[in-house]
């Protein structure tokens, strides 16, 4: 076997190595791309768990308040019991720090408050540590903040400088001059760290903490401890109890779906990678079927040439795999430095993990390096198998009249029907993914039958010329050849059309969302503030001043909040804004909003909220009715709240799900009148700028971001776009892969029909006819192959947008199908495949064509 793999597949791969090259890049990519999505996502995953272990230390049990702040009486009652060691207050607040000139960067800072004499033993990372020529007791001193090395790089502060250093510190409406006593250890994001009473007393958060961290004493039970604290007498029922896993499962959870759809965005690579490998092969087989007949007549038997045939593509796979193996490597190293390892998603902003590398991911990915090419040579080992040897060495070729069935590919078709209607598995759409494989694969495997039933179709029709009776007669006596020629189209094509279809649509009704969802010409929020309870500037005399403005015609304030109902699962975004009566104008929603009933509070929630938390329009949710207690200058705590879910609207924002509730039942319930952000309809003919200016002098000290609708909409689809980028180039890969197998198709079936060549010419036809049966053949086959992969591949697109979006990412959208877009692709598939048929028919319809048949004389 190693002679024969010497004599025919190495001297075949020396002649000719720009075609297995190309076999071995294709399967290359695959592997490359699926690794380092695994690893990138893997090592980021990895040092967001170091950071939030070093943060958070490892307290045994997590206390903090699905929604706002927990009382600072808790800690007391909490710290009281028998089982508690040791019991750890934190204030976190998210804010902006501007460093003195002459640098002035403007940095986001995540500013933790605690107990600074007593963090050490449970988050040693965060215990300040003093400068030199700093005061003992500077840890207790207010204004006076600790900060990590990425918050001093950040902002440009050299540690050389402290405690001299100082920081403008955005606290509400104002700003405040800060000293930089000294720094933390803590990784990650820029952090600072100070006193919680100096911290309450600078943000107005008196009373007030995020969460309650607590180590219970050796040998207790932690489950017994949460039963018990939920037991005390005037236990909050809006407590969250988690552990310190949580977090970590929590992020992962996160980016789970983005992981999984990356990767099988990178698995298309191998797919198509599987058809290079077979047109690569195929046109082997065809180019040395002589060889194989000969050596046959020597003795080597069918299951040998099979065998020779998958030993070449499995030589192409562990090639392609080592390489791929080294460059997803690479390009993960690359993009940890470069991306941070956010995979665009923006699960990890922040992190800057190093590469944590895996051999039994590279080994896994490998090894489906290796199965995509074998699969690929599977149907060249067949060829190989069945290859006649005295008619191949008579150059008759392999003939066939046996009838094609359709069943197998209806009954794939079928089962792929039926899997796109199963739910998803822990958040990921398998059945669908499946579905999509089933679906190209039935489609392909009805292709004998298509081709099979319109050449009955057009023989007819064909006795009117010679040269069309030819070229059907042929085509319906090697039908099977012509569908595997048309299959390399229609995989690559139908691919092409669903991701088309697939980024239009999504496009198209994201562009539609947008005009409903900011339709004011202006919009104010706090500058470099994440959204949610921070970003809240505006206070309720602000706001109203504001709206009294002479240049400002209407109005609209939004509060944004986060709300926990599970600490496995991501927060809920809460947005509170006048509704009005029409909500359907305000919120883009599934289905008409129902009547809510008397005394309840009506709630709208996105399409995630249903797909997580279980509830439907005009169903109850007591869980939001618990976490959303009211606070102090709110509702009266005893009073029962019943909020009713009155409608689903969509939102391509927040993945994870949000909630729209009425402003003045947000304000009536909370006592929180502020607003993160103002919609304003600036009156006909005012100035603009002069406006701002105002808006500005009514918010003192406060950095305020200024934007316009356009604005927003314009960078909401550059954003789109970036994202789907990717998109497009696997279009182009699938495309070129299947002009490849096209090229690779038809140049193998006239390398093999050299003598019919030569006969036709002794028998009077002119090259020129041959040339344009050859040409007709290809214009006929990439023809079909056009519009069955566009038809699959609207079909496929379909399984995208119903079924795996919503599954993955709880959002919905519109079909919208690009007619223009999918009628050039398909034009320019049927032009090209016509251009390389009959250029393959020139090389082969030349003076050794004649020769050739003297070979059988």
């Amino acid at each position: 076997m190693l002679a024969l793999l010497r004599t025919v597949v190495w001297q075949n791969a020396r002649h000719h190595p720009w075609r297995t090259l190309a076999a071995v890049v294709a399967v290359m990519l695959g592997v490359a791309l699926g690794l380092s999505v695994q690893l990138i996502n893997a090592s980021a995953l990895s040092e967001f768990s170091r950071a939030v272990r070093t943060v958070q230390g490892q307290p045994d049990l997590e206390l903090s308040a699905s929604h706002g702040g927990l009382p600072e009486s808790l800690y007391g009652m909490v710290a009281a019991q028998p089982a508690v060691a040791l019991a750890n207050p934190w204030l976190e607040i998210t804010t902006v720090a501007v460093s003195d000139p002459p640098s002035s960067r403007t940095v986001t800072l995540r500013v933790l408050a605690t107990d600074t004499l007593a963090v050490a033993p449970m988050a040693p990372a965060l215990m300040p540590r003093a400068a030199k020529g700093t005061e003992r007791l500077a840890m207790l001193a207010p204004d006076t903040l600790f900060l990590n090395a990425a918050a001093l790089k950040a902002l440009q502060i050299a540690e050389s400088d402290l405690p001299l250093a100082t920081l403008r510190l955005q606290t509400g409406a104002t700003r405040r001059i800060m000293k930089i006593a000294g720094t933390i250890a803590a990784p990650g994001a820029p952090t600072a760290v100070m006193d919680i009473a100096a911290a309450q007393d600078l943000f107005s958060r008196a009373g007030e903490l995020s969460r309650i961290d607590l180590q219970l004493r050796e040998g207790e039970d932690l489950a017994r401890v949460q039963r018990e604290l939920q037991a005390l007498p005037d236990w909050p029922r809006n407590i969250l109890l988690s552990v310190p896993g949580d977090t970590t499962q929590r992020v992962d959870n996160l980016s789970r779906a983005y992981r999984v759809n990356l990767t099988v965005l990178a698995l298309v690579a191998l797919f198509t990678g599987a058809f290079l490998v077979y047109s690569v092969l195929a046109l082997g087989v065809a180019q040395r079927a002589p060889q194989l007949a000969l050596i046959a007549v020597l003795g080597v038997t069918p299951q040998q040439r099979r065998t020779l045939v998958l030993a070449e593509a499995g030589a192409i796979g562990l090639l392609g795999s080592v390489l791929g193996i080294a460059l997803g490597s690479a390009l993960a190293a690359l993009a940890l430095r470069v991306l941070g390892g956010d995979l665009g998603g923006g699960y990890f902003a922040g992190v800057q993990p190093q590469l944590h590398w895996r051999g039994a991911t590279a080994a896994a990915y490998g090894a489906l390096g290796v199965v995509a090419a074998l699969v690929g040579g599977w149907w060249p080992a067949r060829q190989a198998l069945d290859l006649p040897p005295a008619q191949t060495l008579k150059g008759l070729g392999a003939m066939t009249r046996a009838p094609h069935k359709p069943w197998p590919g209806l009954a794939l078709l079928a089962a792929s029907a039926c899997l796109a209607m199963v739910p998803p598995i822990q958040g990921i759409p398998v059945a669908a993914y499946v579905a999509v494989g089933l679906l190209l694969t039935g489609g392909i495997a009805l292709l004998p039958w298509m081709v099979q039933l319109l050449l009955q179709i057009a023989l007819p029709f064909a006795h009117m010329h010679v040269l069309g009776l030819l070229t059907v007669e042929r085509a319906h006596r090697m039908r099977g050849v012509a569908a595997v020629t048309v299959g390399g189209v229609v995989a690559s094509l139908s691919l092409a059309v669903a991701l088309t279809v697939m980024v239009t649509s999504f496009r198209a009704s994201v562009s539609q969302w947008l005009e409903t969802v900011v339709p004011a010409p202006m919009y104010v929020r706090a500058a470099s503030v994440p959204a949610g309870d921070d970003a809240a500037v505006f206070s309720r005399d602000q706001v109203g001043a504001i709206s009294e403005m002479d240049d400002i015609e209407r109005m609209q304030p939004q509060r944004v909040s986060s709300l926990r109902l599970d600490a496995t699962q991501a927060p809920l975004t809460v947005l509170a804004k006048p509704l009005g009566t029409q909500v359907e104008q305000v919120l883009v929603l599934v289905d008409t909003p129902l009547q809510v009933p008397a005394g309840s509070i009506p709630v709208y929630v996105s399409e995630a909220v249903p797909a997580l938390y279980g509830v439907r329009p005009g169903d109850d949710w007591p869980a939001l009715a618990n976490a959303m207690l009211p606070r102090s200058g709110g509702a009266s705590p005893h009073a029962p709240t019943r909020f009713y879910v009155a409608g689903v609207w969509r939102d391509y924002v927040r993945q994870f799900g949000a909630i729209v509730i009425d402003a003045s039942a947000y304000e009536r319930l909370t006592g929180d009148a502020r607003a993160s952000d103002l919609a304003i309809w600036p009156a006909p003919g005012a100035d603009l700028s002069a406006l701002q200016q105002r808006i500005t002098q009514a918010v003192p000290d406060a950095a305020l971001e200024f934007t316009t609708s356009g604005a927003i909409r314009a960078r909401s689809l550059a954003i789109f776009d970036r994202t789907f980028a990717v998109t497009y180039w696997l279009q182009i890969v699938a495309i070129g892969i299947g002009l490849f197998g096209v090229a690779a198709s038809f140049s193998a079936q006239v390398l093999a029909r050299r003598k019919e060549f030569g006969l036709l010419a002794h028998l009077g036809l002119t090259r020129a006819q041959i040339l344009a049966v050859v040409a007709a053949e290809g214009s006929a086959w990439t023809c079909i192959g056009a519009v069955t992969g566009t038809l699959l591949g609207i079909a496929v697109s379909a399984v995208l947008i119903f079924v795996v979006n919503p599954q993955s990412f709880h959002w919905t959208m519109d079909l919208h199908l690009p007619w223009l877009r999918l009628a050039l692709l398909a034009l320019s598939l049927i032009a090209a495949g016509t251009l390389t048929a009959w250029i393959a028919g020139r090389a082969a319809a030349g003076k050794s064509a004649v020769l050739a048949v003297k070979e059988d004389w």
